[in-house]
């Protein structure tokens, strides 16, 4: 862990914390014949496929039966043509219908809104769902820009403008982690985190 920074969630928490999520999810969607999990490109990505691989053990079920989608948002973002730097889009991989199903959208952190409603409205090209329902692990209060809120989180969590959440999964960083790191006011980042 870098100097500034805080430890919120180690390992073993964060674990328990997909445990419960994915729990609530079997609660509510009973063996996913309607369900569907799509996780928001790239950050979401990672955390839906852990949220898959918990249901897939505990329903002892083919993976298959619980399809997966990743969804990009990036040219659906109302900053697309604002950025210095051009975006370079990710992957989006649905091969399965979303009409009449029950979507589970889900991304790491929900800071302001913005890339929440950028999935939806890229979600909406692929069909009409009958329901869509939002999951995160974090939950960032006093930041958000837009009225969303997510039907399922980790834990909610105070936070001010000039802090950033750091969610390290291990398939990328070697061990999974959850950090916040405060900045100060002139040199903060946190309006990228969406």
């Amino acid at each position: 862990m870098t100097p500034g920074r805080q430890n919120l969630l180690d390992s073993t928490q964060l674990g328990l914390m997909l445990e419960r999520l994915s729990q609530e999810l079997i609660e509510n969607h009973g063996d996913f014949s309607k369900s569907i999990l799509i996780g928001l490109q790239p950050r979401g990505v990672l955390m839906a496929r852990r949220i898959h691989r918990i249901l897939q053990n505990r329903l002892r079920i083919p993976a298959a039966q619980i399809p997966l989608g990743l969804l990009d948002v990036t040219f659906h973002r109302d900053d697309f043509r604002r950025r210095q730097s051009p975006l370079i889009p990710s992957t989006t991989h649905i091969d399965f219908s979303i009409e009449g199903q029950n979507v589970i959208l889900i991304d790491d952190v929900l800071f302001t809104g913005r890339t929440l409603r950028s999935g939806l409205d890229a979600l909406l090209d692929f069909g009409r769902p009958a329901r869509v329902e939002l999951m995160v692990l974090l939950h960032r209060l006093y930041c958000q820009e837009f009225p969303i809120r997510p039907d399922y989180h980790g834990r909610q969590i105070n936070t001010m403008p000039n802090q950033r959440i750091h969610v390290d999964w291990a398939e990328e960083c070697g061990q999974d982690q959850v950090t916040i790191e405060t900045f100060l006011a002139s040199n903060s980042t946190s309006s990228t985190q969406a």
